[in-house]
């Protein structure tokens, strides 16, 4: 039986805390981009299960972590919180207009 796409949420914060976050993500691009999450794992070269395991929140290896991020077109940035919150006011803000 052939699984349903996840729905995207344009609404998503680009900011994560913890796995669950990133796995939420994750799952959200993948959706934006209407991939079944089998051919995304083939696109970005891991399993099925590794993608699976990170979209729902469990822990994968950080290779594998940054083999997925880079094969589905992200980057990580990492700043500080006080940074990380004018960022997302900003990007909200030109998001609204």
């Amino acid at each position: 039986m052939a699984r349903k796409l996840p729905h995207f949420d344009q609404t998503l914060s680009p900011r994560i805390r913890d796995i669950e976050e990133l796995g939420t993500l994750i799952r959200n691009r993948r959706a934006e981009s209407s991939t079944r999450i089998d051919d995304t794992a083939d696109m970005v070269g891991v399993s099925k299960d590794v993608l699976s395991r990170l979209e729902n929140g469990k822990p994968i290896g950080t290779d594998k972590l940054l083999t997925i991020l880079k094969g589905m077109g992200l980057d990580v940035l990492i700043v500080d919180r006080h940074t990380a919150q004018r960022v997302l006011r900003e990007l909200e803000t030109s998001a609204t207009a």
